[in-house]
């Protein structure tokens, strides 16, 4: 089911100031940091974007690059520096071991860091510091090479792939196996555990042919329960969605906010600012019924679970559509670039369907898919499947074990349908 590489061991060789005369071959790899390099400590002196760095005042700011290789031996490491650079002093940091480079003016913009032994293939961290400048920014470095043995093909690291993307990890997706019988209602628990609630995290419980349901970690202050429902135009620009083809507002809930969104197609947006908490458990139950006059009805609750009830989120129409429940999945994404380095894992329980004549059938197979990212090989950080009882995603945090794509998984049969009074669910 799964596929594992072992942790990553490194044997450091050279170390001192540089690692001499040594020079790069024809056939090194070079590992841009656009797309490649976070600010992972000091986040206030430094600043790295899809762009690259944009900003490195600080000697406190740390600059992580991580790669995955896949043979050992010998790997030989180079900086990549501007042709017009000022003096400064760095240091490059492979786990316990230290590097010093003093770049100047004038010298080749390629610098030899060392070599190190390479005992076991896998995700390797390479941190960069300043440590003195004459002027206001340390060096912007360009890029990182990698020579010997070890850096043969395959490699993983984000390249001929857009940076953006790279940078917020793979997403990694669990289908839900249905039922042959029309689908109204789609239930479904979602427990994120502590410690794994980052910022820029989604982690997406409900969700159907049309668009989604889940809960977001949008700030250190601010959390939100999203209902999202896209319109049958397809664009990313709300404003040009003809007035018949647009997402209709059914209901609202108590304190949710209603607008639309772009970007990734458009439509009907609603979301709930709610404190919810890392080590609980939230159902969430979506509901999706044709109207018999062409359009299709989409609804969404959340259980409170410190409220001890059942929340409306919103209710929306979507014209030109005649359907019931399809595609019953949940998700996991990163959606900060910048937060792509941490770790994420969430686990989903208990899903239930409910049919259109009133039959609950508990749905015990998923389907592991994963995003365009991961299937590109620029991140190998994903994976999915069964934990106890529970099905579970992960991503980020560049670990090595991966799940393939398409693998499919059952859980135990819990045997106990929801207690939930489905006709007693607020409309408003």
């Amino acid at each position: 089911m799964m596929k594992k590489t072992l942790g990553l061991a490194v044997l450091v060789l050279l170390t001192g100031c540089q690692a001499g005369n040594i020079s790069p071959t024809p056939e090194a790899m070079k590992i841009d940091v656009v797309g490649n390099t976070y600010v992972t400590d000091g986040h206030k002196s430094a600043k790295v974007s899809p762009q690259g760095i944009q900003e490195w005042s600080g000697s406190e700011a740390v600059l992580s690059t991580w790669f995955k290789l896949s043979h050992t031996g010998e790997l030989r490491l180079f900086m990549e520096l501007p042709e017009d650079v000022t003096p400064a002093t760095l240091q490059v940091r492979l786990f316990d071991k230290v590097f010093t480079l003093k770049v100047e003016n004038g010298e080749s913009p390629v610098l030899p860091i060392g070599t190190v032994e390479v005992n076991e293939p896998g995700y390797l961290r390479v941190d960069m510091q300043g440590i003195r400048k004459e002027g206001e920014q340390y060096p912007f470095v360009k890029a990182l090479l990698i020579d010997g043995p070890a850096a043969a093909e395959p490699l993983h690291f984000v390249r001929d792939f857009e940076p953006y993307w790279g940078l917020r990890g793979p997403s990694v997706h669990m289908g839900y196996a249905l039922p042959e019988a029309d689908v109204e209602y789609f239930y479904n628990e979602v427990y994120v555990p502590e410690g794994e609630d980052k910022i820029g995290s989604y982690f997406m419980t409900n969700g159907f042919g049309e668009g989604y349901c889940g809960i977001q970690v949008n700030r250190e202050t601010e959390r939100r329960v999203l209902f999202s429902v896209w319109s049958p135009f397809e664009t990313d620009n709300p404003q040009d969605i003809p007035e018949e083809q647009r997402i209709k507002l059914l209901a609202k809930g108590e304190g949710v906010h209603i607008g639309e969104f772009g970007n990734e197609g458009s439509g009907g947006q609603s979301y709930l600012i709610y404190p919810w908490k890392a080590g609980v458990h939230y159902p969430v139950i979506t509901r999706v019924r044709p109207d018999g006059k062409g359009n299709t009805e989409y609804y969404a609750w959340f259980y409170a679970a410190e409220e001890s009830r059942w929340r409306l989120i919103a209710g929306f129409s979507r014209p030109q559509t005649n359907t019931w429940y399809k595609r019953a999945h949940s998700f996991l994404e990163n959606f900060l670039p910048q937060q792509g380095y941490l770790g994420r894992k969430v686990f989903f329980n208990n899903q239930w369907v409910r049919t259109a004549k009133g039959d609950w059938v508990e749905l015990i197979e998923g389907r592991f898919t994963n995003d365009a990212t991961a299937r590109a090989g620029v991140r190998m950080d994903f994976a999915g499947g069964v934990e106890g009882d529970a099905f579970f995603l992960r991503n980020g945090g560049f670990f090595n074990e991966y799940t393939e794509l398409g693998t499919l998984f059952s859980r135990t049969a819990k045997g106990k349908r929801p207690e939930v009074d489905i006709d007693a669910l607020p409309l408003q």
